[in-house]
C-alpha cells in the first residue's frame, strides 16, 4: 500500500547547470495538455491499484518546477490531485518552488488547493554564486518570499542550500548559513554539489573547466552545517535535513524507510505491489500512452527479496536514528545478522556505524562517508 505520491512536473523557465531531473524549458510546451494527462494516468492507476491508495500520507509536487505553472493550471492540476487521490489520510502535502516565480497568486491557489509545506529552491544566498549555478532569483525574491508565504499562511516552510558548489569558499557558506537562520524556517535540507551526466557542470568538468573545492574543503563545510544547524535548534534527522521538533519531512522518510509510493508524470519513478517502476521521460511518448489508456510505464522491475534488504540498509542508513532492529524482524522475518553480521562488526570497529538494543545508525563520522558505509550492505548474491 502506498504511504505517498509524487508528481512530477517537468516544466523550467531556465534549466540550472547542475540538475539531471527529466525537464524541459516552459515555452512552446503543451502544458496544458499535460497537467490533463496527469488526471488520466492518476485515473488509470488508481484504478488498477484500487486498495493502494487509501492511506496516502502525503503528497509532493515536484520538478522541474512546480512554480513554473500559472495560478490557473496550478488550480487545474490541484483539483485533478483532488478529483483521484483520496486526501482524508493526507497530513503533508508539498510543492517545490523557485523564489522568483511564487507569486502571491500562485501561493494562495496552492494554499487554497491544500498544499501545506513549501520547499523552496534557494542554494546559496551569494548572487556571483547563482549565478555560476544557473539560478536567476535574488536575495531579495527570497526575504519577500517566504515572508509572503507566511502571511498567506504557510507555516512549513522549507529551504534548499548546496555547498561544494564550483569557486564557493568557507566565508560564502558561512554567509549563506548566517543569512538562512536569520529567515526563522522550521526546516532545512542541505546538498553537497553532484555533478551529474547529461548536465552543464558535467561537460564543464569533462572540460577541465569546473573549479570545484577539495574533497577537505567539501567535508568542511559539511562538519560546520552539522554545527550550526544543531546550534541554532534544529536536529538533523537524515543526511542532509534538518528541522526543528514536528517539522521533519514525513515524504522524503517514505524513501528512506522503503516504503511504497506512486509516481505520476513524465520521467517519474514509483514503488507500487513490489514493484519500482519509471514513466516514459518525453512528453510525447507519455502523453500518448495516456491518450491510449494505458500507464505510461516504460520500466518495471520486481524487487527482489535480497534487493528489499539491501535497500531497507542503504536507505534507512540516511536516517539519523538509523535502523530498528524491530522494524528490520518484522519486515524480513530474520535478524539484521543473518545477513550482515561481519559488515556491522566491522562498521562499528570503524566507528562509522553505532549498534545497540534498538538499532544501528551512523556514527557522525560515519555521516561523512555515508556512500562508502552504505556500499558494505550491497550484498554479491
Amino acid at each position: 500500500m502506498a504511504r505517498g505520491v509524487y508528481i512530477h512536473i517537468p516544466f523550467c523557465h531556465q534549466i540550472c547547470n547542475y540538475c539531471d531531473f527529466n525537464k524541459f524549458y516552459f515555452k512552446n510546451q503543451p502544458v496544458d495538455e499535460y497537467i490533463e494527462a496527469l488526471g488520466k494516468e492518476m485515473a488509470l492507476a488508481t484504478k488498477k491499484h484500487p486498495n493502494s491508495f487509501n492511506q496516502i500520507e502525503t503528497i509532493f509536487l515536484g520538478g522541474g518546477t512546480p512554480t513554473a505553472l500559472s495560478p490557473e493550471q496550478l488550480e487545474r492540476l490541484l483539483n485533478l490531485i483532488r478529483t483521484y487521490i483520496p486526501m482524508h489520510s493526507v497530513t503533508e502535502f508539498t510543492s517545490e518552488a523557485n523564489p522568483d516565480e511564487l507569486s502571491e497568486a500562485k501561493m494562495r491557489a496552492l494554499y487554497k488547493g491544500g498544499v501545506n509545506r513549501l520547499s523552496m529552491g534557494v542554494q546559496s544566498f551569494d548572487q556571483n554564486l547563482l549565478k555560476k549555478i544557473g539560478r536567476t532569483h535574488s536575495n531579495v525574491h527570497v526575504y519577500e518570499t517566504i515572508a509572503l508565504a507566511k502571511e498567506v499562511g504557510f507555516q512549513n516552510i522549507s529551504i534548499d542550500l548546496m555547498y561544494g558548489l564550483p569557486g564557493q569558499t568557507m566565508a560564502q557558506w558561512t554567509d549563506s548559513l548566517e543569512k538562512a537562520f536569520a529567515l526563522d524556517l522550521p526546516h532545512f535540507s542541505a546538498y553537497s554539489l553532484i555533478v551529474e551526466p547529461k548536465t552543464i557542470f558535467y561537460n564543464q568538468y569533462a572540460k577541465g573547466k569546473l573549479n570545484l573545492p577539495t574533497e577537505d574543503l567539501e567535508a568542511e563545510m559539511y562538519d560546520v552545517l552539522m554545527q550550526e544547524m544543531e546550534a541554532h535548534g534544529l536536529q538533523q534527522y537524515e543526511i542532509s535535513n534538518f528541522a526543528q521538533p514536528g517539522f521533519a519531512s514525513t515524504h522524503n522518510k517514505i524513501y528512506w524507510e522503503n516504503d511504497e509510493y506512486a509516481g505520476f508524470g513524465a520521467g517519474a519513478h514509483g514503488y507500487l505491489g513490489g514493484l519500482r517502476y519509471s514513466n516514459h521521460g518525453p512528453l510525447k511518448k507519455y502523453m500518448d500512452a495516456v491518450d491510449a489508456g494505458e500507464l505510461p510505464i516504460v520500466h518495471e522491475h520486481a524487487v527482489t527479496d535480497a534487493e528489499k534488504r539491501e535497500e531497507q540498509m542503504f536507505l534507512g542508513l540516511r536516517k539519523t536514528a538509523g535502523i530498528s532492529h524491530n522494524i528490520y524482524e518484522e519486515k524480513f522475518k530474520e535478524t539484521m545478522q543473518m545477513h550482515y553480521g561481519p559488515v556491522i562488526e566491522k562498521l562499528v570497529l570503524d566507528n562509522l556505524l553505532e549498534h545497540d538494543d534498538v538499532g544501528i545508525r551512523l556514527t557522525r563520522k560515519g555521516r561523512f562517508v555515508g556512500n562508502e558505509v552504505f556500499q558494505q550492505f550491497l550484498l554479491e548474491d
